[in-house]
């Protein structure tokens, strides 16, 4: 029988009016791996720190097992600003002495990408004062990682890790046989490491067993049974129980779903884009030039990150761009919206970039906006305009749209002033779409908001018909709002990954792995014959054709899903139908292995 580690006993905590946590029990034994969830300001961050002891509740109370080894990650650090990483991490042990240990090991390696800390200054020896935020939680990270505790509590571990750190995270936590209660908005990493959930909602917290795609289907069952008037926030469960089961990729090592009964949840549900229409509606709205990548060589100071770049976005065009950190994602698309904002005056540092007459883009930045901080939330948002169309006939008032985004008929008069980090990026994320962009540039959009928002935005990017570049260490968000993935790998080219997000760390293992060997291999055997000009531009112009065939397949076969669904109970013209769509997975298949040889000759 598992040992009991934690106990939360009748807990109650008010804020002013407010009962953010109401008569809560719960609990936490050995091998628990619990995901915390939950809008912002409903109490998630509160119950982990009473959890953790680091917050007195108003009623009830707390205990711990005897000689308990906790860790905790607050959004907080307590580190010593005028101490060195080697000090805070390894406590000044011998180089001999934490080399040889494969935990340290592993966990430099995870969170820093090598033991001697590339980024860091002087590497281990970095003064921690003058590091930004984000390094001194990888630090912070680091620190409770390499202990051995009985539980770990973590508030939102992934922020500020790339797609690589948190894959690797999300392995290390599951290869460790500590205890953990996380809270967090990253939906795939709920996946991977969680087997129970907590959701926090109106003062209670409700308990579900699984992981995030049992949470949804579950939470979704519950409401259904409970008939709750939330109506609009059910569809959008419903509609992302949909997706999970129908279109994504695999979540969990295993099936924990009730399938029949989540089928017949979903029965009624459309696919969460109809692609080929909202292309027309693109396409009417755009034209056929968005933006025009040709020879494009992009820096940032001396150095260069992008060069002989020749892409194409076109309208309705929804991409996911992933990659280390300076590899200068950031980078283009700033160069991109210099371009349109200039109308074409501004041009990088080689080459050009075209941009179509009707392009009217919005960006959202990784800063956020300073807005009049008297204004109210429905002020704000209404002189950017009154009224916005959202597509496929969605017209909303402004405050409506605030609604959609967590700002109710109270809220909207709340001043700016008043609102938390994640209220004030919602609030920049609706005045970008009040002023109906038709070209959506989305650097890290979900920073500091919580499942419910990022739900929320993914309903409204569902019908909104035009061309999208979406920048995210969120995995699920990137796969759920995008079409196609490209990566920026570190060595100054643009590459399009058929397999999404898990090739891309595939290809970064690859990549590590060959520069392990480059450093071992003796510099004679290390000479390789150039490849000439003429064959590298046949080389990109093959592989910008199979881009185009691969895009063909995926509008047919989008169309012949449709075709199924809508003859599904004739069997003669559903076999017709998936014997064609066997053919073309095999057609996509072999141009997808033809990609990978020419994407590695490139």
């Amino acid at each position: 029988m598992a040992v009991n580690l934690v106990n939360v006993e009748n807990v109650s905590k008010v804020y002013g009016t407010r009962a953010l946590l109401d008569g809560v029990s719960l609990g936490v034994c050995e091998g628990d791996r619990i995901g915390v969830v939950g809008r912002n300001g409903d109490g998630k961050t509160t119950l982990i720190r009473m959890l953790a002891k680091l917050e007195e509740a108003d009623t009830g109370r707390v205990t711990h097992s005897g000689g308990l080894r906790l860790g905790v990650l607050t959004q907080h650090d307590s580190l010593d600003p005028e101490a060195t990483v080697r000090h805070e991490v390894i406590r000044d042990l011998a180089d001999h002495e934490w080399a040889g240990n494969a935990k340290i090991r592993d966990v430099l390696t995870g969170l820093f990408g090598g033991l001697d800390l590339p980024g860091f200054p002087q590497g281990l020896d970095t003064v921690i004062g003058p590091l930004s935020g984000g390094e001194r939680r990888r630090i912070a990270l680091a620190k409770l990682l390499i202990d051995e505790q009985d539980l770990i509590v973590l508030d939102e571990p992934t922020n500020h890790l790339d797609v690589e750190g948190i894959a690797w995270l999300a392995q290390h936590l599951r290869e460790r046989r500590s205890a953990l209660v996380c809270v967090t908005h990253d939906r795939w990493f709920l996946d991977q490491v969680c087997t129970r959930m907590w959701d926090v909602q109106r003062g209670d917290v409700y308990e579900y067993e699984g992981g995030y795609s049992d949470y949804v289907f579950a939470r979704a069952e519950r409401e259904r049974i409970a008939a709750t008037e939330e109506v609009k926030r059910q569809n959008l469960v419903r509609k992302e129980l949909a997706w999970l089961r129908r279109g994504a990729p695999a979540r969990t090592s295993k099936p924990r779903f009730r399938v029949e009964a989540a089928n017949e949840l979903i029965k009624d549900v459309p696919p969460p884009r109809d692609s080929s229409e909202l292309m027309k509606f693109a396409s009417s709205r755009l034209g056929k030039t968005v933006f025009d990548l040709e020879d494009v060589t992009v820096q940032a100071g001396p150095k260069v990150l992008l060069k002989h770049l020749t892409w194409q976005l076109g309208p309705g065009d929804r991409v996911g761009l992933v990659g280390v950190n300076g590899a200068g994602k950031t980078s283009l698309l700033r160069a991109m919206a210099e371009a349109a904002r200039t109308e074409g005056e501004a041009q990088p540092a080689g080459g050009r970039i075209a941009v179509g007459k009707t392009v009217k883009l919005a960006y959202l930045s990784q800063e956020v906006d300073e807005l009049d901080p008297d204004w109210r939330v429905l002020e704000a948002v209404q002189r950017v305009r009154e009224r916005v169309d959202l597509g496929k006939g969605r017209e909303m008032t402004a405050g409506q749209l605030c609604e959609t985004f967590g700002f109710g008929k109270e809220k909207q008069w709340t001043p700016v002033g008043d609102l938390s980090g994640g209220e004030r990026r919602r609030l920049q994320l609706l005045r970008l779409l009040m002023d109906e962009p038709n070209v959506l540039f989305l650097d890290e959009p979900t920073n500091d908001l919580d499942i419910e928002t990022l739900t929320q935005l993914e309903d409204v990017l569902d019908g909104w018909p035009g061309s999208m570049i979406v920048i995210s260490h969120d995995r699920f968000f990137i796969e759920r709002t995008t079409d196609r993935v490209f990566a920026l790998l570190g060595d100054a080219t643009l590459r399009m990954l058929p397999r999404g997000i898990d090739e891309y760390l595939e290809r970064r293992h690859r990549m590590e792995a060959q520069v392990a060997a480059a450093a071992a291999t003796p510099a004679a055997e290390k000479a390789v014959p150039e490849r000439s000009a003429a064959d590298l531009r046949a080389a990109k112009k093959e592989l910008q054709k199979i881009e185009r065939q691969l895009d063909k397949i995926s509008e047919r076969e989008t169309k012949l899903h449709a075709q199924i669904a809508e003859h599904a109970t004739d069997f003669a013209k559903v076999a017709e139908l998936d014997t064609e769509l066997r053919d073309l997975a095999g057609q996509r298949d072999e141009l997808e292995l033809r990609w990978l040889e020419l994407a590695e000759e490139a």
